[in-house]
């Protein structure tokens, strides 16, 4: 399997909680996916989320952190 860019994962994961509202109808979910939404220029509404999604990336890549993800 080829390695997404930090982009494609991203929309990789609003399209995984976008299904999961869709099943569920979540306002919780709601709210996030509304801050998740992609501007005309690929960035998300709300720019809090790209910094912390760029930051969970290098925590993983650098595995400061352990999700017992297996």
């Amino acid at each position: 399997m080829k390695s997404l860019t930090p982009h494609q994962a991203f929309k990789a994961m609003y399209l995984y909680l976008h299904n999961l509202y869709e099943l569920t109808g979540s306002e919780d979910l709601a709210g996030l996916l509304g801050s998740m939404s992609l501007l005309e220029d690929g960035m998300p509404v709300d720019s809090a989320c790209w910094e912390d999604w760029i930051d969970a990336i290098e925590k993983i890549k650098s595995e400061k952190i352990n999700l017992d993800i297996k």
